[in-house]
């Protein structure tokens, strides 16, 4: 008896683990990135179930290869620890990344921006923050009752789902870790 082959949509359809951009537009932009994605890792080290990972293309709706993100760094609690290609979502047990941030290029574009701001929306994103460097102008939203609302006062902003700090100098972010050590560039750690 020959058993038919069946393939599932996930089987038929391919996932780029790709879009084919820089993962930065300049060094400045390329060391934030690291060191927000580096200093999580560090934070969350001990906890296996936390999933962190920089510039990984997002696919959270199967049978959708053009439904995709790639946040420049992003955290998803419940999932294990390791290597992927993508992050697709309902192999993930469904869970979203509750946390992202995006470093914006001096020279960023706000459609594409905005466009985002709405997928991190609309796929259950908890908390986005977006940092331009060369301007030091950070902005960034919280989920409340279903709706990702704009964080107004970042006077000592900590996160909900992260437990870091926010501060915002006249010259640059800075960012603790909850014992209140700051996140440093892979450099000043060696």
């Amino acid at each position: 008896m020959v058993t038919p082959f069946r393939t599932t949509i996930s089987d038929a359809i391919i996932y780029p683990e790709s879009d084919g951009k820089p993962m930065a537009d300049s060094t400045l932009q390329f060391r934030w990135i690291v060191t927000i994605k580096e200093n999580l890792e560090i934070l969350f080290a001990d906890q296996p179930d936390v999933f962190i990972a920089g510039d990984l293309l997002w696919y959270p709706v199967e049978g959708n290869n053009r439904l995709c993100q790639a946040p420049d760094a992003m955290v998803v609690f419940g999932r294990p620890k390791g290597e992927r290609r993508s992050y697709r979502q309902w192999q993930e047990a469904n869970i979203a990344p509750q946390v992202v941030f995006e470093i914006l290029p001096h020279s960023h574009v706000g459609v594409e921006m905005t466009r985002k701001v709405l997928f991190y929306q609309q796929h259950g994103v908890e908390e986005y923050y977006q940092y331009e460097p060369e301007n030091n102008e950070l902005i960034g939203a919280h989920r409340v009752d279903g709706i990702l609302l704009e964080i107004a006062d970042w006077q000592n902003w900590v996160s909900p789902r992260l437990g870091i700090r926010f501060a915002l100098t006249a010259d640059t972010l800075k960012i603790y870790a909850p014992n209140e050590e700051p996140f440093l560039t892979p450099t000043e750690l060696a």
